[in-house]
């Protein structure tokens, strides 16, 4: 099953939750489908063939709502124990309940009068104890995979936001001290708030990656940035905000929108020798958050290299807290390049 050694907690644990009600649902529609499958592979005239299945779905049913409630009940114990001995123990319980439901099933079927060719007793537990040995593997591997697959990508989440964190442009970090070294002499109120900024930027990119915050948050740290920017580069640089409605408390992956406007700036804005303007767009529509950052784009020969490392974390950062329903599109845009947000409007309490 596994090859971890490691101790579990019980939110890191291959097995669901089968005391929740879409495990449940989950253990019937899966049952119901595996008798629809044994119905079909035995032979028989169509009146057999119902027969056969209402049987074959009540044992199913039997089966796998009985191993639910009891992996639901043990999996608190259960998830001490590392991946591979949790899954040999729950696959040992699994096979129990089935042998113990075949013997129930074979006499029951004897003791009701009802003539099926289930074959002599130790043949019939024998078959039923191989399939439910074979649909259990099965169902057990396939969690397995399942939190197997999640884990690799909160790792590969957690890297590329180490990756983000580190990656606080050079160029950036050493302009922004030359600006403050400069208004120290000319404008010490003016260094000193550039100071706070750029402590708050490097606060923000030390957080923690699994952790949301409120797109107010991400929004005042983008706009110290910007702030840093503007001192910078001057009236090359112009903002457009246009958040009217945006909701504030919309949770959002740190570190989201601040490097798409990084980005702008560094492909669109600082190429061109006039400047530009960044548009930053904010909408909520039917329970969905839309953020766009769109810039001006520089000719061909002016255009800088990029390696996308922010666009592809700030995706699989989405990918991770809201699965299909958070993305990220990039395209050109009335004559310039737009980068924008989707993800579901969720409060800290949802």
């Amino acid at each position: 099953m596994a090859n971890s050694n490691s101790k579990t907690s019980g939110d890191d644990f291959f097995l669901p939750d089968f005391c929740g009600l879409p495990a449940v649902f989950a253990v019937v529609v899966l049952s119901e489908l595996f008798a629809f499958i044994l119905a079909l592979a035995r032979p028989g005239p169509a009146l057999e063939l119902w027969n056969n299945l209402a049987l074959i779905s009540l044992f199913m049913q039997w089966a796998g709502l009985t191993g639910a409630a009891l992996l639901c009940v043990s999996r608190r114990a259960l998830s001490l124990y590392s991946d591979r001995t949790a899954g040999l123990i729950s696959y040992g319980m699994l096979l129990l309940v089935i042998l113990l439901l075949a013997e129930v099933s074979y006499w029951f079927i004897f003791d009701a009068g009802m003539q099926r060719d289930v074959g002599s007793h130790s043949a019939f537990v024998l078959r039923t104890l191989a399939i439910g040995a074979i649909v259990s593997g099965l169902v057990l591997r396939y969690f397995y995979v399942r939190h197997q697959s999640r884990r690799r990508l909160v790792a590969e989440s957690e890297a590329r936001f180490a990756a983000l964190q580190a990656r606080i442009r050079p160029h950036f970090l050493f302009n922004s001290l030359n600006t403050i070294a400069s208004l120290t002499r000319s404008d010490a109120e003016a260094a000193e708030a550039a100071i706070e900024d750029l402590a708050d930027l490097f606060r923000a990119s030390l957080g923690e990656g699994r952790k949301l915050i409120a797109l107010g948050e991400e929004l005042q740290l983008t706009r110290r940035y910007l702030h840093m920017e503007e001192l910078r580069l001057g009236t090359r640089l112009h903002i457009d905000w246009r958040l009217d409605g945006l909701p504030q408390d919309a949770q959002i992956p740190p570190l989201t929108l601040q490097p798409l406007v990084e980005n702008a700036i560094y492909h669109g804005i600082e190429p061109l020798p006039e400047g530009g303007t960044v548009t930053i767009t904010g909408a909520l529509a039917d329970g969905v958050v839309t953020l766009s950052v769109t810039n001006p784009v520089a000719a061909m020969a002016q255009q800088r290299p990029g390696n996308r490392i922010a666009l592809d974390n700030v995706r699989q950062r989405m990918a991770f807290h809201f699965g299909e329903a958070g993305s990220l599109a990039t395209a050109p845009s009335d004559g310039g390049y737009r980068a924008q947000l989707v993800f579901p409007y969720r409060t800290v309490e949802e």
